[in-house]
């Protein structure tokens, strides 16, 4: 299992083995392979839940931008490789919205809260 290029699909014939559940076997998964923990997890979520639990929903802004007010945000989770940046960029242009966007770093606060003070005067969006 250990040396197995797909431990997550191994399948072990010890009898103590086949009696624990498959939640049980991640759990042994993850201790002798760790890194092949997340492909395990993924499949028992799609086997007792379904894809749908697994499978990201497209990104459609124009759609999210309608469940959005003056005072209730779009709030993006990203992943790594993801950037919704383009997308917000060509859409505000659309809408006719100019967009400021700061980079939160170290001293950026300052910065990020006169901007976020100035939007709410001119109707720009911020992306922090």
């Amino acid at each position: 299992m250990y040396d197995s290029p797909n431990p997550h699909e191994f399948e072990i014939k010890e009898a103590a083995y086949q009696k624990l559940t498959a939640f049980q076997k991640i759990i042994v998964l993850r201790c002798l392979r760790g890194d092949k923990a997340v492909p395990a997890i993924t499949g028992f979520v799609v086997l007792n839940l379904g894809k749908d639990f697994v499978t990201p929903p497209p990104f459609e802004l124009p759609q999210i931008y309608k469940d959005s007010t003056s005072v209730t945000p779009l709030i993006f989770v990203l992943s790594p490789g993801s950037d919704p940046l383009n997308f917000l960029v060509k859409f505000a242009e659309s809408k006719k919205k100019q967009i400021d966007a700061v980079s939160l770093g170290q001293g950026q606060g300052e910065k990020a809260a006169k901007l976020i003070q100035n939007a709410l005067v001119t109707g720009n969006w911020v992306v922090l």
